[in-house]
């Protein structure tokens, strides 16, 4: 029995990491979709290497910081238990890699592509496993402190902050310190429109996105005997919140209507195994409308050209998940409990903090150094030509 359940174990969680890597093919069509025809290969190469880049990295130092073991010893210490703490590093690696596959969607079209793999290794290495030791791993008692201070620790179940939040305001001084692409807004006030290159490929994107989120989430739980249906229809009804907030915000606009569920499935990640299925609904809700309203504000009134709006969708949603949890994951709003508004808000504020300081640093040293941002004439070009040296559709270019 014992040795089944250990395959069933690593059965059920190597299913999620599987799940959580298909969602890197929703972060590349969904950036694909989302820029300009001259920057899509790109878009593609980008979330590719990152990923490759991040596992070699989670795998020799930042496994290790977030729970201070590595692996590398035999084979036959590796493959005890059905190889579960492989599979589990697969599984939380899907996660890690997740954080650069946010911010390259916030810096697309105008980066470098070697700096940014720099950075990857340096976030997926430290900054983010950091954060991760803290909330999931109790490194520096910080999580006994919250208890002791607000009764409860901090609870992120898949990842609304420890995620999200902290690939989002990672992304923000990214995308401040490159600037935004050129001619995006003019000397006179004005603004020059860079519509998406591709509704099909965005909505793509987003669905394959919306179905992983079912991994993220529910395989959350990393054993068989801890698996919860709760989880399964609080993502659900989150998902379809944001659907319909963003449609109505959005006034049908489709970019809207397909980042809609993504912001849902953000916000409701922490408190997914405590809330009750209507709270979820509402917290998606509230999350489609914020990503609305602050995506809008970001490119219109504050000029800051966050391509496919992950600060807001990522990092603001992401933050909204953290402190949602405190609130609709309490008893007197029909959630399980175990939970404090204060212990969520202060949990939430620490990774903003942390990860606010670890883009600054990371991304004012490589602009100080080696330089972010493409030349403007490679950038005119696209980064397709500039950095690949061919189009997405080189055979239409060369009949024309």
């Amino acid at each position: 029995m014992d040795a089944l359940q250990q395959g069933a174990n690593a059965l059920f969680i190597l299913l999620g990491g599987i799940m959580v890597l298909a969602m890197h093919a929703g972060f590349a069509f969904l950036e694909l979709g989302t820029v300009r025809r001259k920057s899509q290969v790109n878009a593609l190469v980008k979330i590719l290497v990152d990923f490759s880049v991040s596992t070699v990295a989670y795998f020799l130092v930042g496994y290790g910081v977030a729970y201070g073991t590595h692996f590398l010893v035999g084979a036959e210490q590796l493959a005890a238990k059905n190889g579960y703490e492989l599979v589990k590093f697969f599984f939380l690696l899907t996660f890690a890699a997740a954080i650069p596959a946010i911010i390259s969607g916030g810096i697309a079209e105008r980066a470098r592509f070697w700096p940014q793999l720099i950075a990857t290794a340096v976030i997926v290495g430290f900054v983010y496993p950091f954060f991760e030791g803290i909330a999931w791993n109790q490194h520096f008692g910080v999580q006994a402190w919250l208890k002791g201070l607000t009764g409860a620790e901090f609870h992120d179940f898949a990842g609304s902050v420890v995620v999200h939040a902290v690939g989002g305001w990672i992304a923000l001084p990214a995308v401040l310190l490159l600037g935004a692409r050129s001619n995006r807004y003019r000397k006179d006030g004005g603004m020059s429109a860079h519509p998406p290159s591709s509704i099909p490929f965005l909505a793509l994107g987003a669905w394959i996105l919306t179905v992983g989120w079912f991994g993220f989430n529910v395989m959350s739980a990393q054993t068989l005997d801890k698996i919860s249906g709760l989880v399964a229809v609080n993502s659900l009804m989150a998902m379809v919140g944001g659907t319909l907030a963003a449609l109505v915000a959005g006034k049908n606009d489709p970019g809207f209507v397909h980042n809609g569920p993504l912001a849902g499935l953000v916000a409701v990640c922490a408190g997914s195994d405590l809330m009750h299925p209507v709270g979820a609904l509402v917290v998606g809700a509230i999350a489609g409308t914020l990503f609305v309203t602050m995506f809008t504000w970001t490119q219109n009134k504050w000029k800051i050209d966050d391509v496919l709006g992950v600060w807001p969708l990522h990092g603001l949603c992401g933050t909204w998940g953290g402190i949602a949890a405190g609130i609709f994951g309490s008893q007197a709003l029909g959630g399980l409990g175990g939970v404090s508004f204060s212990g969520q808000l202060l949990g939430t504020a620490l990774g903003v903090g942390w990860a606010v300081a670890g883009g600054v640093l990371v991304y004012g040293t490589l602009k100080r150094t080696v330089g972010l941002r493409l030349s403007q004439e490679e950038e005119y070009d696209g980064a397709d030509l500039s950095i690949h040296k061919i189009s997405a559709t080189p055979d239409r270019e060369a009949n024309w």
